[in-house]
């Protein structure tokens, strides 16, 4: 049930859509810097992020390995620019920094890379990994009786990797109520769309069954967002959230397209995303 400790005022959630706003001009700028990378995933999975970083996890920027901060696990790593962007804007490192996306020597690699950068929990590449990293870490924190949560974000497309089942699995089986994990539902992959590729539905009553708590939100509202993950963060047994995105969102042209998953604009393409942020 929610509560009025789970609302957001009008005046916030106008101050997070402008942070929104501000990360999606830099994810594009930084992909079409770079000539390479994933915008879809990244413009997709923007509000999600602003409101974790904003609203919902502890951390100290001037002090990243701040011992009762929250962690938050990126396992689908190629959405890094949203994640480099939103730390950038949180004041973990400075905003000439994300002119060195994907170059070499640079602190912001094409996927991240841990401990390089400061904000950065888990180094990801390969799909299917991270979960098994975050349960591990939330089971530690468990026993050590900390406080901290744990946060994992997937992608729809890496629930087709046997490891991230097993995962459920071992998370059911240690009762791990101090994680949450936040899955994209953007129904695209690298090589098309996920429902023709491999089904994932009825996906709530699949977790369901492996003892997850599901919550279904759209990912592009603020206030369902920060409520559900809210009330997500007080259930007695773990719980997942499967976040309905836009892929591209913002870009029209990006927007649903399979073929911008991995994908950078051009120099047109560019400045024609960018005059639909102003």
């Amino acid at each position: 049930m929610l509560t009025a400790n789970h609302q957001l005022s009008a005046e916030r959630i106008s101050q997070l859509q402008t942070l929104a706003t501000e990360t999606r001009i830099k994810i594009i700028e930084m992909i079409s810097q770079a000539g390479s990378g994933h915008p879809a995933g990244s413009l997709g999975m923007t509000d999600i992020f602003v409101t974790l970083y904003f609203e919902i996890l502890k951390y100290q920027p001037n002090n990243p390995t701040w011992r009762n901060r929250d962690y938050l696990l990126l396992s689908n790593g190629h959405i890094c620019p949203v994640l480099y962007a939103v730390l950038n804007l949180a004041g973990f490192f400075p905003a000439i920094e994300l002119n060195s996306f994907r170059k070499l020597n640079s602190r912001l690699q094409g996927h991240p890379h841990y401990p390089s950068l400061p904000g950065v929990e888990n180094t990801s590449g390969p799909l299917g990994q991270g979960i098994s990293q975050a349960a591990g870490l939330a089971l530690a924190l468990k026993r050590d009786k900390k406080k901290n949560r744990v946060f994992c974000v997937m992608s729809d497309g890496e629930q087709q990797e046997g490891q991230v089942w097993e995962a459920y699995q071992f998370i059911n089986k240690y009762k791990l109520d101090n994680l949450t994990c936040i899955i994209d539902r953007n129904r695209i992959q690298i090589s098309g769309v996920t429902e023709e590729i491999m089904p994932l539905e009825n996906f709530k009553s699949k977790l369901s069954s492996f003892g997850l708590n599901p919550y279904e939100i759209d990912g592009h509202d603020l206030q369902q967002i920060y409520s559900v993950t809210k009330t997500a963060m007080t259930d007695s047994q773990p719980s997942v959230i499967i976040a309905n995105t836009t892929p591209g969102k913002g870009v029209d042209f990006m927007e649903h397209k399979s073929e911008w998953h991995g994908k950078a604009p051009n120099a047109e393409e560019t400045k024609i995303a960018l005059a639909q942020f102003k």
